[in-house]
C-alpha cells in the first residue's frame, strides 16, 4: 500500500487555532457574549498559533504552513488589542439586552430604572477582525495539505474539516462554561455552535472513512498495532459525539418548555407584587428618602421569591 500523508504537531495547533478563531467570530458576530470571552479565546488560541509555529521551525519546516502560523499569531494579537482598546464601548447586544429587561420591569412595577446611554464612549469592538486570523490560517493549512504526499486532494479536506470540527467542539465547550460568568446569557449562542457541530460531523466522519482511512483500519489492511482497538475506539467516540449534539438540542426543548412555564410564574409575581412595590416606593419618597430607585434593591428577585416587602 502507497504512504499516506504525513501530519505533524504544528499542522494540528494551527488546526486548532484556525477553527477555534472561526468560530469564535461565529459568536462574537452575534454581539451578546460579553468582552472577557474574546480577551480569553484569542489569549488563548494566540498561544496555540505560536505554539504551532515554534514547533514548525524547530520540528517540522515547511514555509506556507508556518509563513500562515505567523499571520494568524499577529492577526490574533491585532484583534485582541483592538477588542481592549475598544472595551469601554462594551457589546451592544449585552446592553441592549440588560436593557430591555430592566424596562419590563419597570413597566410591572411602576419603578423607573436607569438606563445608561454609553453611545459617546466611542465605536465597539468590529467582530470581522476575528475572521482575519483563521482566513490566512487555511491558507497555511492548504499549502501543509498540498504538499503532505499522498492523496493530496482528500489530506486537504481533511485538513480543513479537522479544523473546523476541532474548533467547533473546543468552542462549544468554553462557551458552555462562559455561561458561569455571565448567567443572563441567551443559549442561542451555545446552540449555534452545537448546530454546527451536528452539520460538521458527517463531513468529518465520511472524509475519515475515505480509503486509506479508518475502513482500512477497521478491515484490518491497515495495522494499528493494536489488534484494531484503536479503530473502534474511533468508532465509539464519533457515534458519542453525534449522541451528545443530538441529546443537548432535544434537552433544549425541554429547557425551553420548562422556562416558559417559569417566566410566566415570575411574570405572576412581578404583577401581584407591583402595586404593593410601587406603594413602597411612594411611602419611601413620602418619608424623604431616594425610594427604592436609589438603593440596591432588585424587584425581580423579590417577584420571583414573592418574599414580603415592608418599610418602616
Amino acid at each position: 500500500m502507497t504512504a499516506g500523508p504525513e501530519l505533524d504537531a504544528a499542522t494540528v495547533l494551527l488546526q486548532w487555532a484556525v477553527g477555534g478563531l472561526f468560530f469564535l467570530w461565529i459568536t462574537t458576530r452575534r454581539r451578546e457574549v460579553g468582552l472577557g470571552y474574546g480577551w480569553l479565546m484569542r489569549a488563548t488560541y494566540l498561544a496555540i498559533g505560536a505554539l504551532a509555529l515554534m514547533t514548525g521551525i524547530v520540528w517540522a519546516p515547511l514555509a506556507g504552513r508556518d509563513v500562515a502560523s505567523a499571520a494568524v499569531v499577529l492577526a490574533t494579537a491585532a484583534a485582541l488589542w483592538s477588542s481592549v482598546a475598544r472595551r469601554s464601548a462594551g457589546v451592544s447586544g449585552h446592553r441592549a439586552a440588560h436593557d430591555e429587561r430592566s424596562e419590563r420591569v419597570a413597566a410591572m412595577t411602576g419603578i423607573e430604572r436607569t438606563v445608561t446611554d454609553r453611545t459617546a464612549e466611542g465605536p465597539e469592538f468590529e467582530p470581522s477582525w476575528d475572521l482575519v486570523a483563521p482566513i490566512v490560517g487555511a491558507v497555511g493549512l492548504i499549502a501543509a495539505g498540498v504538499t503532505g504526499g499522498g492523496n493530496e486532494l482528500l489530506h486537504t479536506a481533511r485538513l480543513l474539516a479537522g479544523a473546523a470540527f476541532l474548533g467547533a467542539v473546543s468552542d462549544a465547550m468554553l462557551l458552555g462554561h462562559w455561561y458561569l460568568v455571565q448567567p443572563g446569557l441567551r443559549r442561542e449562542p451555545l446552540l449555534e455552535l452545537v448546530a454546527w457541530l451536528g452539520r460538521l460531523w458527517p463531513i468529518e466522519v465520511g472524509l475519515l472513512l475515505v480509503p486509506t482511512g479508518m475502513l482500512s483500519v477497521l478491515s484490518g489492511a491497515i495495522d494499528d498495532s493494536y489488534g484494531g482497538l484503536l479503530g473502534w475506539f474511533w468508532v465509539a467516540c464519533a457515534a458519542t459525539t453525534l449522541v451528545l449534539v443530538v441529546v443537548t438540542r432535544a434537552l433544549h426543548g425541554d429547557l425551553r418548555k420548562s422556562n416558559g412555564q417559569r417566566r410566566n410564574l415570575q411574570i405572576d409575581g412581578i404583577e401581584e407584587l407591583g402595586p404593593t412595590i410601587g406603594q413602597a416606593d411612594l411611602r419611601l419618597q413620602a418619608r424623604g428618602r431616594t425610594g427604592l430607585q436609589g438603593t440596591n434593591i432588585d424587584p425581580m428577585r423579590l417577584c420571583g421569591s414573592r418574599a414580603p416587602l415592608s418599610v418602616s
